[in-house]
């Protein structure tokens, strides 16, 4: 039997061009009508091999028969038209598989449209960048405050105070979005001996078990920012979620009522 490119192409299409060799082997059966295991490897140049673990699954599939009559074992091709049941059962087998995909995205959707994930954002900032990045956030870190409605906590290193105590002052005085900012820092003492200017605004209460602390740390709304100062070189580190700042703002409001309730022991 000669195939014509047509029908040769349909068979390169049910079996895909991945899977060559078996539509070779398909070919070489349906082209010779009945053929040999032996002669279908000569033909087409397959090992013996692969040759019978093919038509193992074509006979499987339904479209040729072993023909055990003779002496000689051999294939025989079915009609071509059962390559059009092959074509349906493989069909249907997507659309079954569509439909479950498509039920899996529905559950797995309805599962997930009440979460929402949010990817942290974090900032370093080098010794020589902290100074403008101080500047150039305040207003931001306000807006953030304002917009939670929330206070500014945190704990402040004496060391931050001698390097950039022109900055905290330019906050308190300057810019404007840190009206009505109340700022509650939990601090040492010689955190404060150092600072000259007072601001009714910024609230200080004096830690004891503090001194271990190397690191200035601010809770402003949705931000977490630590700034190290008390050794070269300087660097500051920002983060930027919900969820970290609001933990990290209970954990400084806890300290700052037992400090209260240690004073008054």
């Amino acid at each position: 039997m000669v195939l014509t490119k047509a029908q040769q192409h349909a068979i390169i299409l049910l079996y895909g061009r991945r899977n060559i060799k078996k539509t070779r082997i398909y070919l070489a059966v349906l082209g010779n009508g009945k053929i040999t295991p032996s002669a279908v490897s000569k033909l087409t140049k397959i090992n013996r091999t692969t040759v019978y673990s093919t038509t193992k699954e074509l006979i499987k599939k339904g479209i040729i028969k072993e023909d055990l009559g003779g002496s000689v074992r051999s294939f025989v091709a079915l009609p071509p038209k059962n390559l059009e049941n092959l074509w349906e059962k493989e069909q249907k087998k997507l659309e079954e598989k569509k439909i479950d995909v498509m039920q899996a995205i529905r559950e797995l959707g309805a599962f997930t449209q009440d979460t929402k994930y949010s990817v942290p954002k974090i900032v370093f900032v080098e010794e020589e960048g902290i100074e403008d990045h101080l500047y150039k956030q305040a207003s931001v870190w306000n807006q953030s405050l304002k917009h939670r409605g929330v206070e500014y906590w945190g704990f402040q290193d004496s060391s931050f105070v001698n390097h950039y105590e022109k900055w905290i002052d330019w906050y308190w005085t300057k810019e404007p979005s840190s009206d009505k900012i109340m700022l509650k820092l939990l601090s040492t003492e010689e955190a404060e001996q150092v600072k000259s200017t007072k601001y009714d605004n910024r609230q200080i209460r004096f830690w004891d078990k503090a001194k271990d602390i190397t690191a200035t740390t601010w809770v402003m709304g949705d931000y977490v920012t630590m700034i190290v100062t008390n050794k070269k070189p300087h660097y500051l580190v920002e983060i930027v979620d919900e969820h970290l700042a609001h933990n990290m703002r209970q954990m400084f409001k806890g300290i700052w009522q037992d400090v209260i309730e240690d004073n008054k022991a």
